[in-house]
């Protein structure tokens, strides 16, 4: 047997197995130079395993108890109740009593103790333990201690605890119990120390939170605290708040809360100077672990006392670099309408498609903007493309350079890279340049197809980097480039011209109604076809109703106009089934992977249209973008030199209609190779699979492009690595990435910076004219989208597989996006009023709720219930 006691500074974070997490973490803080623990010991896991042993009748109640359905809630309060009451009326063992009495006896066995347990469980995230087992403060005498230490143990079997542990299929027997015995400090204040401002992320500047008494006032949130923000050792901020009640502890053992003398209420609990100073003890913390620390701190008799510390666990991530120099990011997943974290396989394959690496932190894309920031020439290109697309992004980027000294400024004849998109595009206005494009594209992905056939091992991974070099030669085609710019410059200058001629507002919203080639849009009316084809087969659709799995368009042909539907949805998938979420990943899951993702769009529109909408529906865009240009155009010939105004209008909303459409297509073409490789990276993964070199096919996912290489060609792989990156996937999914970092952590929000909205307004950026009143249908997961006629969506972000249910909606509503970003572009092809880049709005707005979306303007109001 081991050792059943060990003192704190015995104990290093090596030893999470011996005294569990908590444990492991105190006995490292403790060994920090200038740090002080109140002092204490660890009952080790020893004791537990030997008490485990010892007990009566236990082994055949955790086995019983390893039985139970994970649902059975009766059965598991009574098996764990009886488990409970079994370790805690145990009679220690002389040996292992002795060992914590004498270890208290050199503390002072009169003194009061907190007495804390602490899991091992090293096979569990540790969040989702976190509070699972219990603190009892202020504890005194032996008798008290002994007691409060198998409740602790015992603690690791209360309901909750077990049904987890059934849940996920943990054995009951692996995890251990340790226990933390420490001398209670009785302050004169305490609170809670943050080493990165846990509100901005900014790493450079401290949190402090101070109250009156012991700091579980604070932790509980029963007291308002003093507030303090501290950088480079000076107090920036301070917030000094009324504080009424403390808890203090009674010398006979418990705790009370307590009125603060009316005369001490307004009083700080700590000077300037002591926050300063715990702010350095802070920082030597971080620098010990390494990352930031929360820390629960005492303060007695003029010293501080640290007697918790733990990662913060909510900061965003920032870009590793070699230097030490100051670094603006913009988020990539802010333009591309995806924000969840990718998978390395996806990011890799991102990385390898771009024009030129892009930074990672937190499974996110970023691109370094600081040299073009540090550019005079080039920043005011960067500023108004940015405020233009995103006003957020835009005025974020202004913040930070209004800062002092946060970004070099190079000399003005340096010219830095320059921003895309500033250059104005100067082809001629020719359909054939959007068909020539398309036909060229489509034929390079047939003759990818055909070739990646024959490709296996190494080759195909050779083969595949190979093609990526077609697929940016496509992506980056100067022509293709030269189109979209052309589009997008011809939006603004319509938008800039007739608002100033005419005080017409956004006016290439409706004209770019149903315009020609775009993919997207298309993929949306085109699902209204085949809704039409199963419309009229009741049982069919009944069928549809209750799909269970991927496999069901196989079991369709059994049934009356089976055959019909099958050929229509195939067909369908045929063309756009490479569509998913989240499509800039390729481990997403695709359309033609889970067909089921399409039904209840396919079912929305069987029940809420009538046959042949899809072409009305076009018909109709097109009607009313044509009357609007006439309408324009007469008013124009109205005005001075109207003639020529009204010439060149019609030149440029030709121009427009000519070539937006095409904006949707590069990007449908890249996620159509994505997917070729994906099928043919699954077929790779499945013969690793049988030859037991990967446990899962899956597994390719968590590997980046070049590891891939590396497995297929040695048949050999890192479990570990793969399990690290699974974990490291998850933490990352708790995560909102913003749209501006800096190489301070900080995440810069930016602000919309307007007055003219009515009370209580939403703001957002405007991106498809016109005002709607509806119901608002909060949708997070497209495959929960059940719509009624007239519903508004409301989501996070929207991208191309989100299409098909802007037929069945009146209006948009997103938190992320701008005005040239999928979700927009889609909302004025269909005429739908939109206002995206609304912060927070899926948490604002609740589901149900009737709103009015303002289009034109770009704010949401919510209207009283009626």
């Amino acid at each position: 047997m081991g050792s059943y006691v060990l003192g704190l500074q015995e104990i290093d974070q090596t030893q999470v197995a011996v005294v569990g997490g908590k444990g492991a973490h105190l006995g490292e803080l403790s060994r920090i130079e200038g740090i002080r623990v109140p002092a204490g010991f660890c009952v080790t896991t020893d004791a537990f395993r030997r008490i485990m042993e010892d007990a009566p009748s236990i082994d055949d109640r955790l086995d019983r108890l390893s039985r139970l359905n994970p649902d059975d809630r009766e059965a598991i309060r009574t098996r764990s109740a009886e488990i409970r009451r079994t370790l805690e009326g145990i009679v220690l063992p002389d040996d292992l009593a002795a060992a914590i009495t004498g270890a208290l006896a050199g503390l002072g066995e009169r003194a009061a103790y907190a007495v804390r347990s602490s899991a091992t469980a090293e096979d569990l995230p540790a969040a989702s333990f976190a509070g699972q087992q219990d603190t009892y403060l202020n504890v005194v005498g032996p008798t008290a201690i002994l007691q409060h230490v198998s409740r602790c143990w015992a603690s690791l079997f209360t309901e909750r605890a077990v049904t987890y542990r059934l849940r996920n299929g943990f054995d009951h027997r692996k995890i251990h119990m340790a226990v933390v015995v420490q001398q209670m400090v009785f302050p004169q204040a305490a609170g809670v120390l943050f080493t990165a401002d846990p509100v901005t992320s900014n790493r450079k500047v401290a949190s402090v939170e101070a109250g009156f008494g012991l700091g579980e006032a604070l932790v509980s949130g029963l007291v308002n605290a003093d507030a303090y923000k501290v950088r480079n050792g000076e107090v920036v901020a301070k917030a000094v708040a009324t504080k009424e009640l403390a808890i203090h502890a009674l010398p006979a053992g418990g705790t009370q809360e307590r009125a603060i003398d009316p005369a001490r209420q307004e009083q700080p609990a700590l000077t300037d100077t002591q926050v300063v100073r715990l702010v350095q003890l802070g920082r030597r913390i971080e620098a010990h672990f390494g990352c930031p620390q929360d820390i629960e701190w005492c303060l007695i008799d003029d010293g501080f006392q640290v007697v918790q510390s733990r990662p913060i666990t909510t900061l965003f991530p920032i870009p590793e670099t070699g230097d030490r120099e100051n670094h603006v990011y913009v988020s990539v997943g802010h333009q591309q309408m995806m924000t969840d974290p990718m998978k390395p396989l996806g990011l890799s394959l991102w990385q390898l498609t771009t024009p030129r690496p892009m930074a990672e932190a937190g499974g996110r894309l970023f691109v370094d903007v600081t040299q073009i920031l540090a550019s005079p020439a080039n920043r005011a290109g960067l500023l108004e493309v940015a405020g233009k697309s995103d006003p957020l992004m835009g005025d974020a980027l202004q913040t930070i350079l209004e800062r002092d000294g946060f970004i070099p400024s190079l000399p003005d004849e340096d010219p830095g890279e320059p921003v895309p998109g500033v250059a104005p595009a100067t082809i001629e206005t020719d359909p054939a340049l959007v068909t020539e494009l398309i036909g060229r594209g489509e034929a390079s992905i047939a003759a990818l197809k055909r070739d990646i056939r024959t490709k296996s091992g190494s080759e195909l991974l050779d083969f595949i980097l190979a093609d990526i070099q077609e697929l940016r030669r496509i992506l980056f085609d100067p022509q293709s480039h030269q189109v979209i710019m052309a589009a997008m410059q011809t939006t603004w200058w319509l938008n800039e011209q007739l608002q100033d001629w005419l005080g017409e507002k956004n006016a290439a919203d409706t004209l770019t109604q149903s315009v020609p080639h775009n993919v997207t849009s298309e993929m949306g009316l085109s699902l209204l076809d085949v809704a039409d084809v199963i419309r009229p087969h009741p049982e069919v659709v009944a069928f549809l109703h209750d799909v269970g799995d991927e496999g069901f368009l196989d079991e369709l042909a059994k049934l009356a106009g089976g055959q019909e539907a099958r050929d229509a949805i195939r067909a369908y998938l045929d063309r756009y089934g490479m569509r998913c979420v989240g499509e800039i990943d390729i481990t997403r899951p695709r359309w033609s992977e889970r067909p089921t993702t399409l039904l209840p769009m396919l079912l929305t529109n069987i029940k809420n249209f009538e046959p042949g909408a899809g072409e009305r529906r076009f018909e109709q865009g097109r009607q009313e973008a044509w009357k609007k240009e006439q309408e324009l155009l007469e008013r124009l010939r109205a005005l001075p030199d109207g003639e020529r105004k009204a010439e060149e209008t019609k030149r440029m909303i030709d121009r427009v209609r000519t070539f937006i459409g095409y904006r949707e297509y590069p990007k449908y073409g890249m996620v159509s190779r994505y997917f070729v490789y994906k099928q043919a990276l699954l077929d790779e993964a499945e013969r690793l699979v049988r030859a037991d070199v990967l446990r899962e096919k899956e597994d390719i996912f968590f590997l980046t492009f070049q590891e891939l290489h590396d497995v297929v060609h040695t048949n050999q792989v890192d479990d570990e690595l793969i399990r690290r990156r699974k974990d490291a996937f998850r933490s990352y999914q708790a995560l909102t990435p913003p749209r501006v970092l800096t190489s301070d952590g900080e995440a810069v929000a930016g602000a919309y910076r307007r007055d003219d909205l009515p009370t209580g307004a939403l703001v957002g950026l405007p991106v498809s004219a016109g005002t709607i009143e509806g119901r608002a249908r909060v949708i997070l997961d497209m495959a929960e989208a059940d719509l009624e006629p007239g519903d508004i969506l409301v989501t996070a972000h929207t991208d191309p597989s989100w299409s098909p249910l802007f037929v069945a909606i009146t209006g948009l509503v997103t938190e992320v996006g701008g005005l040239m970003t999928h979700g927009a572009v889609i909302a004025r092809e269909y005429g739908l009023p939109a206002v995206v880049g609304v912060e927070h709005a899926t948490q604002l707005i609740q589901d149900g709720q009737r709103i009015r979306v303002n289009g034109t303007d770009g704010y949401i109001e919510i209207l009283p219930a009626t």
